[in-house]
């Protein structure tokens, strides 16, 4: 399983319309194949704090995301709106999700 934590810092003033985006973006991409999980997290403590949790099947089911019109209108869409350039980390998932 490929995992791909994103955090992401948006201006104050950008936050509804992030998660706007946001939310269109998962919509999109849990219909992808080989997609596992496409959780967004909003921080509690720092509403300006966002973690994307991003669980593919393959690196090569994680990449096919990235050359999506979803996923391009997104990062295309909220890249100003950023207090700081996004900072992806990619995990080896060690127990993949069962869904019974």
């Amino acid at each position: 399983m490929h995992v791909t934590i994103v955090y992401v810092s948006v201006k104050s003033d950008k936050i509804e319309a992030f998660k706007a985006a946001s939310q269109l973006n998962h919509e999109n991409s849990i219909l992808e194949p080989g997609n596992l999980h496409f959780d967004i997290l909003q921080s509690a403590e720092d509403p300006m704090k966002f973690v994307f949790y991003e669980a593919y099947k393959t690196k090569q089911d994680a990449a096919a995301h990235k050359e999506t019109k979803h996923y391009s209108v997104w990062r295309d869409t909220v890249a100003d709106w950023m207090t700081e350039p996004r900072h992806g980390v990619v995990y080896q998932g060690l127990y993949p999700v069962v869904n019974t």
